[in-house]
């Protein structure tokens, strides 16, 4: 089967990165019931009319087969109201936190607080997702949560992570739940409030050294951030992975299921974690999912695309973070606010062209 990646371009005129993907993979010179349509988050509001009209350019259609909602940060689900407003979805994966509420008022102090008020708190911070249910359910959409091993289409699509014991795990720790919440928050104020005028200016330079990782070991991502939904999508022996914003510990989760998986497909596309931020990876984390770093100028048939904003830098995308895929052989790919798409033995498309891997970045700034 053939298939098409293509990364819309989110952040083309600011700072703000996100991601809307849109897939397809099948026939793709047949009929419209010869292939499927995917599509894994919709970025901003203006991403999301982007999406639509990509899908419907492109691909020719304006039925969806499956619409993945990784996690509800806005720059991944605003645009999805609009794809399930302007197109024909028939499936949407999407968490619902808030029915997730039985025993969460155990987790915190404050005697007043019950699982009917957490749920109700839950709802209202995770607005977008619950009108995106709601929307999807008047539209007759079925609506399924994400969790480990959930398939679509015998199988070709598979969810890695997380899954539903871990992602209830990480739901007190979601942003704006009471009590421990609130105490991150005020640390994050007081560091704020003190060290504004310095964080600008605390950099250091970096020399890099083929094969070294400038990485973290410990997880540091944000609990929302690491709930993301990690999808695989198997065609033709070929392994396409689509990762979110998922931090350290929901990839080595996800590099678990891998290793169990008895589908011998090779990986060859990878999402890079967060935009290309350096908070989300570890070398643990790529030599189990990509392998071990490979001698320079030695490449693997791998690509990895970070979808950043045109004016993302320095922090989406990190150069650590570039530099250690491209130690593993990995021809690795920044949006800054483009348009691109990876694809296997699709037609071409009138006036787009190849893109050129990251170089290596051998000096640059990181944050001290």
């Amino acid at each position: 089967m053939a298939y098409e990646i293509d990364f819309i371009g989110v952040g083309k005129d600011s700072s703000k990165s996100g991601d809307a993907i849109a897939i397809r993979y099948g026939n793709l010179t047949g009929s419209r019931s010869e292939f499927k349509v995917v599509v894994i988050d919709g970025g901003f509001k203006a991403s999301g009319t982007d999406l639509v009209e990509h899908i419907k350019q492109h691909y020719g259609t304006e039925k969806v087969d499956l619409v993945i909602s990784t996690h509800p940060d806005q720059d991944h689900i605003n645009g999805l109201s609009v794809v399930l407003d302007e197109l024909e979805v028939t499936e949407l994966w999407i968490h619902k936190a808030w029915d997730h509420n039985e025993g969460l008022a155990d987790k915190f102090h404050d005697g007043r607080i019950t699982d009917s008020s957490i749920g109700e708190k839950l709802r209202d911070n995770l607005q977008a997702a619950h009108d995106l249910v709601e929307q999807a359910k008047k539209l007759g959409i079925t609506v399924n949560e994400p969790f480990t091993n959930l398939t679509f289409d015998g199988a070709t699509v598979k969810v890695l992570g997380p899954t539903q014991d871990y992602f209830e795990s990480l739901i007190p720790d979601f942003d704006g739940m009471p009590k421990k919440a609130e105490e991150e928050k005020d640390i994050v104020d007081e560091a704020i409030d003190g060290l504004a005028a310095l964080a600008k200016s605390a950099w250091k330079a970096i020399t890099a050294f083929w094969g070294d990782d400038d990485l973290p070991t410990e997880d540091k991502t944000s609990a929302k951030n690491n709930s993301s939904v990690i999808t695989q999508i198997i065609t033709d022996d070929r392994r396409l992975m689509f990762t979110g914003d998922a931090g350290i510990t929901a990839l080595e989760q996800a590099a678990d299921q891998l290793d169990g998986c008895i589908n011998p497909a090779e990986l060859r596309f990878m999402q890079v974690p967060h935009h290309g931020s350096r908070r989300n990876i570890s070398s643990n984390v790529l030599d189990r999912i990509i392998g071990e770093p490979v001698s320079n100028g030695e490449t693997k048939n791998i690509v990895a695309y970070a979808s950043t904003a045109r004016d993302g830098e320095p922090k989406h995308p990190r150069k650590a973070v570039m530099n250690a895929f491209t130690h593993r052989g990995v021809k690795t790919v920044a949006t800054r606010g483009r348009g691109i798409c990876s694809s296997y033995n699709a037609p071409d498309r009138e006036g787009w062209s190849s893109v050129k891997a990251e170089p290596y970045h051998y000096e640059y700034q990181e944050e001290a």
